[in-house]
């Protein structure tokens, strides 16, 4: 049970390091190819689409006023985003450590679930080897 509790570990640990690395590529990549001030247009161009109207049958669940302003939030939240950092090079290079920071916790987590029940099992798993001896 030991041996699958780590095999499993390990199968997930190389996972969850694949899922983070390709996402680290992936997000150097897009915001590597956005020109500087894309943001900035980015949020603009966000900011001025329409909201479309709703289903006849979605619209007793959702407002479109409510869309409208997270919309708009998103729009400002873009804008902002790009008079602080007006290049993808620069959102990158904190993004990046933070993605590995994150891994790391993620794999401490996984480590210390796995540890426990490696301890669980050998807790309540009484001795194999004396179960039959007695008879």
């Amino acid at each position: 049970m030991k041996t699958l509790i780590w095999s499993l570990t390990a199968l997930l640990a190389a996972a969850w390091t694949g899922l983070v690395a390709l996402t680290h590529q992936l997000a150097g990549w897009l915001l590597g190819a956005m020109d500087a001030g894309a943001l900035t247009q980015a949020g603009g161009a966000v900011g001025g689409w329409s909201v479309p109207a709703a289903p006849a049958w979605l619209a007793p669940w959702v407002d479109t006023a409510e869309l409208a302003a997270l919309q708009a939030l998103a729009a400002d939240g873009v804008q902002w985003l790009g008079a602080v950092l007006p290049s993808g090079d620069a959102l990158m290079a904190w993004m990046g450590p933070l993605l590995w920071v994150g891994w790391g916790f993620g794999l401490l987590t996984l480590l210390a679930v796995a540890g426990l029940l490696h301890w669980l099992v050998g807790r309540f798993a009484g001795p194999t080897s004396l179960q039959g001896a007695s008879a």
